[in-house]
């Protein structure tokens, strides 16, 4: 991980140079005598990886609900609107990215160590998927912020504590390249499996459909940049034997939360989930047409004055506008959601078939499968979140697919549900679903493109910050990261 508080760091430093020095001048017969039986004495390439997964997933989830969902709104504060629920409003804190990149690096600093244990022990299995999930916690990072250290970002024990920050254009090939070599690591080398991981059980089969579809969502993300992901993803999807990829629900990178500790829910209390907490308008009038039996598993019912029902009805993100015409109380969270057994999405099967659905209306895989990978992919969604798939779903006008890339964006806006950052990400992209706005809106309207980098790194790595910013154009919620250009 970066270290960035470097009073604690050098502590750590010296009582390690010192717990050295003393362990030195010991005894052979009492190190031995003193060896702790239960205590691991080193770090296998499984020791980390289930807190890896658990902490990445569900940090991803607790942020889709803090900022996410008010950002895309989905959902946000009301009646009582703290600084921290203006998010819909596109007004950004300067610290709002500092758990993103605090929580990520953390996560990155494990799947370092899980990369170089795998490397020790030729163990091609763990560093096939140590490449998965450091390419996943990258992704993250640089879409959110753009340019950020990589190359020697995780050097704090080599003594590199104000690392330099690598061009998205270089994350990203870095990123590309790892998962395609990912996939050919797989059943290659030592083999041996240790404790089963909470992501798949330890199934290699749907690790590597994962390494694959993780590749697809990220060279769809940067095909306008590097035109010749293309034609890298229709001879992936051409190829199944060579490029698995997630073939129903079972497969997918949705994290099974049990409720059995460690892998409990992000929210401890389910009320901190729902309380004061409403889905705005876009959201439940979209399902509403859909006739979407999602709608039943995501929200409760609005009401009157008199506290009686009154359907699904969200809350205009304009109502600030005109307060007095909301005499409802809008649709709320329901803690369902966040009460284990639940699921927290990494990437979900209903994804991987919406971007086939966009690579064939774009013409790039046959533009015949276009409305075949659009219906699969929708079933999924709902059928992810324990929906019935109602028969008549594809007759409606609102649901059919009508060719266009705007009726793929806005299904797949709602099969990201709950999945981190990526519906950001994806209308960061292309632009779609179209958001209502608001006169009380910040930013001149506009969809911000980035998160501030943290106070830490602008106080400790100051250097290198403003190195950065010189590089990126600046440190602004508008400055466009290299995909978007």
């Amino acid at each position: 991980m970066i270290s960035l508080n470097l009073s604690n760091r050098f502590k750590i430093i010296y009582a390690a140079v010192l717990a050295t020095a003393l362990l030195g001048s010991c005894t052979k017969d009492f190190v031995e005598t003193n060896k702790d039986p239960n205590r691991l004495e080193s770090i296998t390439p499984g020791t980390l990886l289930n807190p890896t997964i658990y902490n990445g997933a569900s940090y991803g989830m607790s942020r889709s609900r803090s900022f996410t969902f008010e950002l895309m709104q989905v959902a946000g504060g009301y009646p009582n609107e703290s600084v921290e629920d203006q998010t819909y409003l596109y007004d950004f804190r300067e610290d709002v990215g500092n758990g993103i990149w605090n929580t990520y690096y953390q996560c990155l600093a494990n799947t370092r160590e899980m990369e170089l244990s795998a490397i020790k022990l030729n163990n091609n299995n763990y560093l096939a998927i140590s490449l998965t999930l450091k390419a996943w916690f990258y992704s993250m990072l640089t879409d959110c912020f753009g340019d950020v250290p990589m190359n020697n970002a995780l050097n704090g024990e080599q003594g590199t504590f104000f690392p330099t920050f690598d061009k998205q254009e270089d994350v990203y090939k870095t990123i590309l390249a790892d998962l395609e070599r990912a996939n050919t690591l797989y059943n290659t080398g030592t083999t041996t499996m240790y404790a089963a991981d909470i992501l798949f059980n330890n199934d290699l089969t749907k690790w590597r459909k994962f390494t694959n579809s993780l590749r697809l969502r990220l060279l769809l993300r940067t095909m306008k940049k590097l035109p010749g992901n293309a034609d890298i993803m229709a001879a992936m999807l051409q190829d199944a034997t060579k490029y698995p990829i997630f073939q129903s629900n079972a497969e997918a990178a949705v994290l099974a939360i049990t409720g059995t500790t460690p892998n409990i829910s992000p929210w401890s209390r389910p009320q901190d989930f729902t309380t004061g907490r409403v889905y705005f308008d876009f959201f439940t009038n979209n399902l509403n047409n859909f006739k979407d039996p999602r709608l039943a598993l995501f929200a409760g019912q609005a009401k009157d004055k008199n506290n009686k029902n009154i359907g699904y009805k969200g809350l205009p993100v304009n109502y600030m506008e005109s307060p007095t015409s909301v005499n409802y109380s809008p649709s709320g969270l329901l803690q369902r959601l966040v009460i284990a057994p639940m699921i927290a999405p990494i990437l979900s099967y209903a994804e991987v078939e919406l971007i086939q659905a966009e690579l064939a209306q774009r013409n790039i895989i046959p533009a015949a499968t276009a409305e075949d990978h659009y219906k699969k992919g929708v079933k999924a969604a709902i059928e992810m979140w324990g929906g019935v798939m109602p028969d008549n779903y594809f007759t409606l006008e609102s649901t059919k697919y009508d060719g266009t890339l705007d009726r793929i964006m806005l299904q797949k806006y709602f099969a990201l549900f709950f999945t981190d950052y990526q519906q950001w990400f994806e209308h960061r992209r292309t632009g779609l679903p179209v958001l209502p706005t608001t006169t009380f809106m910040y930013n001149d309207r506009k969809m911000p493109n980035r998160l501030f980098y943290p106070t830490s790194v602008k106080v400790y790595n100051t250097d290198n910050y403003l190195k950065v910013v010189e590089q990126m154009g600046g440190d602004k919620i508008n400055v466009k990261v290299w995909w978007e250009k």
